[in-house]
């Protein structure tokens, strides 16, 4: 039997004699067939503009034999329409032939696929890892603002020490001629007052040095016991007088000491800076109010505020910035909140700024109670 009668086999009746030529089940099978081929055709065209657009596709070989598979199965329906007139067998049945072989290397090739298949991540998990992506981005950059804020204090901390040292050289030199200068006048009654202003002038300017060597950290600190209801007590009697008359101050001190291991003078140094920062909130008159309290059996706080301007959120975000201030020039060196958030921080504790525009502002220094206490 030769190729040609293989293919044609013309001894044989065609399909739509077995369908008794009943047009409506020819055209039933001719328009079912050509809407599935056509449909089967209109699939590997898809794949080929895909892998023509995603050159970067893994598996594009995989997608090249699928498409192939499926034209041959298009085919198919086409050479059903064929036979329906025509007898080609033999012709159908090696398209059918082809089809086999076609999904048959489909088929092997697609399971050693499956297990990398499945280990590519659903836009779930994409999802997830972009989140995360995000996240660590974000802890990266909150890391990095505060290292550039490191480095900032840092470098400003080595030009206020070096401020600081120059300038307490020459303090040095006034106090000590303001010293021998009050032994040796001759009229102590008219020039001893002066001096004495003068000496008293020098030496808060002295502390002031302190703090800036604190804030540099070119001095140490002296830490020792301190009850801080007593030191408080202390200060207010001190920050009640330069506040002025229009402002009522308001201390809830207990009686019970609370003792933490602090340097004295820079925790006095930060209730001045907070007292007078509230005075400044406070220019239309109000209440500044001091609290000392304990915060559980390990901490106690120091609270100064305030119903004053307040601070909005941009504000805030920078009150703890060295040189930072809202204040006039010549009335602020933005140094006060720094100063006092530095010392909260060699201090082993915490700096806590609560702030409502036109209601005020709430400052806390926490601090680590004795253990004896």
């Amino acid at each position: 039997m030769g190729l040609y009668q293989l293919l044609w086999m013309r001894g044989l009746a065609p399909h739509g004699y077995c369908l008794l030529w009943d047009p409506v089940l020819l055209w039933l099978h001719v328009v079912s067939d050509a809407i599935i081929g056509l449909s089967y055709f209109s699939i590997p065209v898809a794949l080929l503009v895909f892998l023509a657009r995603r050159r970067d596709i893994e598996f594009g070989w995989m997608i090249l034999l699928f498409g192939i598979f499926i034209t041959a199965c298009g085919a198919t329906h086409f050479m059903s329409i064929l036979v329906l007139w025509v007898p080609a067998y033999g012709l159908e049945g090696l398209m059918k032939a082809l089809t086999a072989g076609a999904s048959l290397l489909t088929a092997v090739a697609i399971w050693p696929l499956l297990p990398k298949l499945l280990a590519i991540p659903s836009p779930r998990q994409l999802q997830q890892v972009n989140d995360a992506l995000r996240l660590e981005a974000a802890e990266r950059a909150s890391v990095e603002e505060q290292l550039r804020q490191s480095q900032k204090l840092e470098a400003i901390g080595q030009l206020t020490g070096g401020i600081a040292h120059d300038f307490n050289n020459i303090l040095t030199v006034v106090m000590g001629s303001i010293e021998r200068a009050t032994t040796k006048i001759d009229d102590p009654d008219k020039i001893r007052p002066a001096l004495n202003n003068a000496m008293a002038a020098s030496k808060r300017a002295e502390f002031l040095i302190a703090q800036l060597l604190t804030f540099a950290r070119s001095q140490r600190m002296v830490i020792e016991r301190q009850d801080i209801n007593a030191i408080t007590r202390e200060m207010v009697g001190l920050i009640s007088p330069s506040i002025g008359s229009q402002i009522t101050l308001v201390a809830n001190i207990g009686e019970d000491p609370l003792f933490v291991d602090v340097d004295r003078n820079q925790f006095e140094a930060a209730l001045v800076n907070l007292a007078i920062n509230a005075r400044d909130a406070l220019s239309s008159g109000g209440v500044l109010t001091i609290d000392t309290f304990a915060c559980g059996p390990t901490q106690v706080a120091v609270r100064i505020s305030d119903n004053g301007t307040g601070m909005d959120a941009q504000t805030l975000e920078r009150a703890t910035e060295p040189f930072f201030t809202t204040k006039p020039v010549g009335h602020g060196t933005g140094l006060g909140l720094s100063q006092v958030y530095g010392f909260a921080r060699q201090a082993g504790g915490s700096l806590d700024i609560q702030s409502t525009p036109g209601q005020g502002t709430a400052v806390t220094i926490t601090l680590h109670r004795h253990p004896a206490d």
